[in-house]
């Protein structure tokens, strides 16, 4: 490990999210090592002494009961929090030194949260650099709403603004995507078809995705591993050993009926 980047905060319980600079890992996605992590709101532990590594390009997904530190530990990722304690560390996986920074990493909601008075092509738009712009159109185009990029978001359908969220988040070309529950309020077909353009986009763009979903049958769907969250503790990690593209099986069951199993006995 070389290059050191260290941002140390003052707060006694606050530790040093690492970044690494590094030539030796595929293109692309970046890896996340997390250390011994805590997380406290006042007394409440959330999270306690938490350790995972996800490699680039890997694509994860986090399950659990509501109020297990799935959301919380999303935005530790996301650097929208500070960790009470432990380490953060991201790992380069593009063949050129550079280090990781907050652009590298995008967050998609379970709200679009699309400026409303901006149209779509407006909304992919911000934050690319003119030279960039004509990127916006073309993943408008890849997720289907190259004919909406004139129209205000309050015009499209629930699942029409995530597409827009999502081509928003990849136009930054990111190395690490995370997905907050973004198809939670989805009709079941238009979540479906969410699915296959996320894994879809995954392939082609080779980012590391982190998935937390309350959908078991999704994260069999899309994920290579899944981690089972348990009072801020990994109770469980399931790999995922599944040909893609996934189509319902006795396997695919089998391991949807596992997961579902030890949430339920959490």
């Amino acid at each position: 490990m070389s290059n050191l980047n260290l941002n140390l905060y003052e707060n006694n319980f606050i530790q040093p999210i690492i970044k690494l600079d590094t030539t030796n890992a595929p293109a692309n996605g970046a890896d996340i090592l997390i250390e011994q992590l805590y997380k406290f709101y006042g007394e409440v532990k959330v999270l306690e002494d938490l350790d995972l590594n996800i490699q680039a390009g890997e694509f994860v997904a986090i399950v659990g009961r509501s109020g297990c530190g799935k959301s919380t530990l999303l935005r530790l990722i996301a650097q929208l929090e500070k960790t009470s304690y432990g380490e953060i560390k991201f790992q380069s996986a593009r063949n050129f030194r550079e280090g990781i920074t907050n652009d590298d990493i995008r967050v998609m909601f379970q709200d679009p949260r699309l400026l409303p008075w901006k149209s779509v092509m407006q909304n992919v738009q911000l934050g690319l650099a003119k030279s960039q712009r004509g990127l916006a159109e073309q993943l408008l185009e890849k997720v289907g709403l190259k004919e909406k990029a004139a129209q205000w978001p309050a015009q499209l359908s629930g699942g029409q603004r995530q597409r827009a969220a999502l081509a928003r988040a990849l136009s930054h070309a990111p190395r690490i995507l995370l997905l907050d529950e973004p198809l939670g309020a989805l009709d079941a077909l238009t979540r479906l078809e969410m699915q296959n353009l996320i894994e879809r986009l995954w392939k082609e763009q080779g980012f590391t995705a982190i998935l937390v979903t309350h959908d078991v049958s999704e994260a069999v769907q899309l994920a290579d591993r899944i981690i089972l969250l348990d009072q801020g503790h990994i109770a469980h990690n399931f790999q995922v050993n599944l040909p893609r593209p996934r189509k319902k099986s006795i396997a695919f069951a089998q391991l949807e009926q596992q997961v579902l199993d030890a949430v339920l006995a959490t």
